[in-house]
């Protein structure tokens, strides 16, 4: 039977507090949650060995029987002829007793928990503690829920309440304005039921925003193409813009190039929880020529040709 290093399991040192296993394991269990990786069988495994170390590293009794338990196996691998002896046991003088449950050989003990998939060397170190179970019988944390909402840009622009069916059950929850593509929420108490009294888990709620096609965002800025007749460019002019926020009226100077950026102060994209804060808003000036001309505009655009033969 293997030593299992649950520190390591979690990418921890033994100096690691309660808090930061707590951490550790909540991060790893999302990224391996078989929910967010079906019919992965490597991310199941790895998913059953996460919380395995989590029950021994975030129980205090179980943690400290399994600290003093690793420092005896180490010493016994370093004897010589250390290793297992019969029966996959370990042998040669190591006192394995002291540490099982109800004394024998590396026993189960009996009562291991029913539908608790842990490993051999879980059920033979802890088998019975708890009461029974191969879960203590201390509070536990409800099970994290996964869920994603799709938004249109618009939608993370302004915010506002949502309704998202999460196992059955509606939720309505309210959008903070200026959420980002990819960016998770947590709503706490919202996830699996607790257990022996614990607290319930939380929903962690991913936002997917779709692409809009008149704006790129970066950040909280955001970039937008605005078309500009040839006339205004050259003679000059107002110009109403639509942006996010309403339609706003922009000057164009005389003779304004083709590919000209203005920044309008404060027309971007709300700073997330930041009320009052905005990104800009970048413009981009793309002129348009006059389609299908009539002889006239063409016998007057010659003229204007002849006037300035090097152009």
């Amino acid at each position: 039977m293997d030593y299992k290093d649950y520190y390591k399991t979690l990418g921890l040192d033994k100096t690691a507090t309660a808090e930061q296993i707590k951490k550790a394991y909540r991060k790893l269990a999302r990224q391996h949650h078989p929910d967010v990786n079906p019919n992965d069988k490597g991310a199941e495994q790895k998913f059953k060995e996460i919380n395995e170390a989590n029950e021994v590293l975030s129980d205090p009794e179980k943690r400290k029987k399994y600290d003093q338990f690793g420092a005896d196996w180490q010493r016994y691998q370093q004897q010589p002829g250390g290793g297992a002896g019969r029966g996959g046991q370990p042998g040669g003088g190591f006192d394995w007793s002291q540490y099982t449950q109800g004394g024998g050989g590396g026993g189960f003990g009996g009562g291991f928990g029913e539908g608790e998939d842990f490993s051999d060397f879980f059920g033979s170190l802890f088998g019975n503690m708890g009461g029974g179970s191969g879960r203590s019988s201390r509070p536990g944390a409800g099970q994290d829920y996964q869920a994603e909402l799709e938004l249109s840009l618009e939608e993370a622009y302004h915010g506002g309440p949502r309704t998202i069916t999460v196992n059955g059950k509606n939720l309505r929850i309210t959008i903070q304005p200026g959420v980002a593509d990819g960016q998770t929420i947590r709503l706490r108490d919202q996830g699996g039921p607790g257990r022996n009294g614990g607290p319930n888990g939380s929903l962690l709620i991913t936002f997917r925003i779709r692409p809009d096609a008149r704006y790129a965002r970066t950040g909280h800025d955001l970039t937008q193409d605005v078309p500009v007749s040839i006339y205004k460019a050259l003679l000059g002019g107002e110009q109403t813009v639509d942006t996010l926020s309403g339609p706003v009226k922009i000057k164009l100077k005389p003779e304004t190039p083709n590919g000209t950026r203005l920044r309008l102060r404060g027309k971007g994209f709300p700073v997330y929880r930041k009320e009052g804060q905005f990104g800009d808003l970048y413009l981009r000036l793309n002129l348009t020529l006059p389609q299908h001309l009539t002889d006239q505009e063409k016998e007057l655009f010659q003229q204007l040709a002849a006037l300035r033969p090097d152009a």
